[in-house]
């Protein structure tokens, strides 16, 4: 047993325990097809799922080759499919017929980071066409923006969103640091026709100066700030300088309870800091045990 500081759970109610224990019990863990990605799968709990970023400087290849290697070990893979690296429609036809190759039945589709765009402009296009084009998926995921969009209004996301959903299975949350901000959010979306079962996206654990520089880099900037001001959210079964996601999901509790919210599933972005993000998991359930 890890001994573990009884702290901010110790409030939960026994449901809202229960609910926070079955999301981090089986959590995607997010991997970034790295050089290094591959050594990591020894850290991953065994028949974890895992899902896969399209790198832009690597290509949507590197994101198979992972997901392949990944499957290959037991593991459930969710691939990225960036609607900015796919060349065209014949491109796409060779992704799909890979995915289908290889038994992936699961696929998150985004718009993605990459400058040199092919036919598909956006995330809503690329699903448009994986539709057209017959797929093997049965699960379909989407982002969503707690906070916002550096590039894109509001007002934008949420008819995009509504789009998707003839095509989509569940939303994915970008990171985020404030729970009064996602619990907001997810009453906002719920009010405006957004059925979608929610993945919650948090960070796993990484270094503050690191989420901080991503935070910027992603636009969320007024989040990070309202993490450097409450130094609570960092989290308390950790290491000072790092951010561990319990206090946040705690903040969360009673969202997660909320049928009307619809939380499913826990999605960790690792930043391939997976041994450090499944002790943080194993102290957390030890916790709430």
């Amino acid at each position: 047993m890890v001994a573990v500081r009884k702290r901010k759970t110790a409030g939960l109610t026994s449901e809202q325990a229960s609910a926070l224990r079955a999301l981090v019990a089986a959590p995607k863990f997010e991997l970034i097809p790295l050089s290094n990605a591959s050594q990591k799968e020894a850290e991953l709990p065994a028949a974890a799922t895992v899902s896969v970023t399209a790198s832009p400087s690597h290509g949507i290849e590197a994101t198979l080759d992972l997901c392949e290697t990944l499957a290959g070990k037991g593991h459930s893979v969710v691939p990225h499919l960036s609607a900015h690296m796919i060349r065209d429609r014949a491109h796409l036809r060779e992704v799909l017929d890979r995915c289908a190759g290889a038994g992936f039945t699961r696929v998150f589709v985004v718009g993605g980071d990459a400058k040199d765009k092919g036919e598909f402009h956006d995330g809503l296009a690329l699903l448009r066409a994986i539709d057209q084009a017959g797929h093997p998926f049965t699960e379909i995921g989407v982002p969503s923006y707690p906070e916002g969009h550096g590039d894109i209004s509001n007002e934008r996301l949420l008819e995009v969103l509504l789009a998707k959903q003839r095509y989509a299975h569940y939303m994915t949350t970008q990171m985020c640091f404030n729970p009064g901000a996602v619990v907001g959010w997810m009453a906002d979306m719920r009010a405006a026709g957004v059925t979608l079962p929610i993945h919650l996206g948090t960070p796993g654990v990484a270094e503050l100066t690191k989420l901080m520089t991503i935070s910027a880099r992603i636009g969320i900037a007024d989040s990070a700030r309202y993490l450097k001001k409450n130094r609570k959210m960092v989290g308390s079964l950790l290491t000072p300088g790092k951010f561990g996601p319990d206090a946040l999901l705690v903040g969360m509790a009673d969202a997660l309870t909320d049928t009307a919210a619809n939380v499913e599933s826990l999605h960790l972005f690792t930043f391939n800091q997976v041994a450090a993000t499944v002790e943080w998991q194993d102290r957390m359930l030890a916790e709430l045990a």
